[in-house]
């Protein structure tokens, strides 16, 4: 069963990010009847904060068939599709570009050759700091929740590369991204570097954005569904009933979401719908426009 909440997601942006990625809801198992854990792939509307659709992971299929299943189904029309490097496939890259849609995807080990050629390339040009080589640059630093960020971003153009690992077969691909990030905790220091496929030109504070808000999806869904509406721990498991109620969570997500005169966590804001007829249909009526 395939749920599409909302197509509605462009409004007056003309470079709406759809991030899209997968989760699984851990308390779906049934151990008596062997049924596994349910896994789902959503696309999320990253400006409006909205669901726009789910799809179930199939028992004998993975999360790469269930990406393009879903993006068959909603409209990414002039967006910016992010997503994780199990999306990363040749198939869906077309199928994205089909659509008439641009992509932002995590390049790792799961394609050994290419991702080896790109991070020694990097690892060369950073060592000569970039001379000669035609380069965008960002850099962003970010505090907060007790930690600071820094990121820096290198987007270079496809024609800087002197001819990458079956390059012919990404459809479109224009740039490719290293993003180099460093978290100060409270009680230590993590470094990361990460590699990414685009089809976008190479503008390093355009594509760090989309990469930036692809981990939305994360914090402000997949977090919040688990936090707030404790779908982690939900037991129910027979038949539909989780798609169902994941669907529903969703939906009340975006209702809430979309709900702005009562300044509250989306906590305060469920509860005060469950005890306030009034301002039930308000949060409803929001959700319906």
């Amino acid at each position: 069963m395939t749920h599409t909440i909302s197509s509605a997601y462009h409004g007056n942006s003309s470079r709406a990010i759809v991030p899209v990625d997968g989760k699984c809801l851990r308390g779906s198992y049934d151990r008596n009847q062997g049924i596994k854990a349910l896994q789902l792939v959503t696309a999320w509307a990253a400006q409006h904060c909205l669901t726009l659709g789910q799809i179930k992971v199939e028992d004998h299929s993975n999360e790469i068939t269930a990406i393009a299943a879903l993006l068959e189904l909603i409209d990414v029309t002039g967006a910016i599709v992010t997503i994780d490097a199990m999306g990363t496939q040749t198939e869906i890259v077309r199928l994205i570009r089909t659509k008439k849609a641009d992509y932002v995807l995590a390049l790792k080990s799961n394609h050994p050759t290419l991702h080896s050629q790109v991070k020694n390339w990097f690892d060369a040009a950073s060592a000569n700091n970039f001379e000669g080589i035609t380069v965008s640059h960002d850099r962003r630093v970010e505090k907060g929740h007790h930690r600071r960020e820094k990121r820096r971003v290198w987007a270079v153009p496809l024609s800087e590369f002197a001819g990458l690992y079956q390059q012919e077969q990404w459809l479109g691909l224009q740039s490719i991204v290293m993003v180099e990030r460093t978290r100060h905790l409270w009680n230590k220091v993590t470094y990361e570097v990460q590699f990414y496929l685009s089809s976008l030109p190479a503008d390093a504070h355009v594509l760090g954005n989309a990469i930036r808000t692809h981990w939305g999806i994360e914090n402000q869904v997949h977090w919040t569904l688990d936090v707030t509406f404790n779908e982690d721990k939900s037991r129910i498991r027979s038949g539909h009933a989780p798609r169902n109620y994941a669907f529903l969570r969703r939906m009340a997500l975006n209702a809430l979401n979309l709900e702005k005169t009562l300044k509250r966590s989306l906590r305060q804001k469920s509860r005060r719908a469950s005890m306030n007829n009034d301002y039930m249909m308000t949060v409803l009526k929001c959700f319906c426009q």
